[in-house]
């Protein structure tokens, strides 16, 4: 809720950490001139009974999401984030797990990531390859993209 009040993608302490596998600062992370964010609902879903975030509508995925993906030319890198991304552009039912720990099947152009939210901290410790193996491989690609 408190990134859809602010009108701005990931101003929470999920952006923070996103940001900070990345290796980006805010200045970076919001340079529209080269970073594309692009939900995949372009809403807030609202909530479950427990009061966690529900998944992206599908229907704002048909509407929305090829569209503005058609309308980015050159895209360089993509950064998934969560399991509906990876279902949506990989095509993959698999688990987040499985997803991620495959991450070299489609580096370096694309990197498939859990979502940063605090509900999954257990999951980043519990997956400690993530740190060690992904987000090095992730850091060192959108140097070399940005840098370009």
């Amino acid at each position: 809720m408190k990134v859809y009040n602010s009108g701005k993608p990931f101003t929470d302490p999920s952006g923070d950490r996103l940001r900070d596998w990345l290796g980006l600062d805010d200045a970076a992370f919001y340079d529209l001139t080269r970073i594309a964010i692009v939900p995949m609902a372009f809403c807030f879903p609202g909530y479950d009974a427990n009061g966690s975030d529900l998944p992206p509508p599908k229907i704002c995925g048909e509407t929305w999401h090829d569209r503005v993906m058609e309308s980015l030319p050159d895209v360089r890198l993509s950064v998934l984030v969560g399991a509906a991304a990876h279902r949506y552009h990989l095509g993959l039912k698999t688990s987040v797990t499985d997803t991620v720990k495959a991450w070299r099947d489609h580096s370096p152009d694309t990197f498939a990531l859990p979502h940063p939210s605090w509900r999954n901290t257990a999951w980043l410790k519990k997956n400690a390859w993530f740190g060690e193996e992904v987000l090095p491989a992730l850091r060192t690609r959108v140097k070399e993209v940005l840098n370009d």
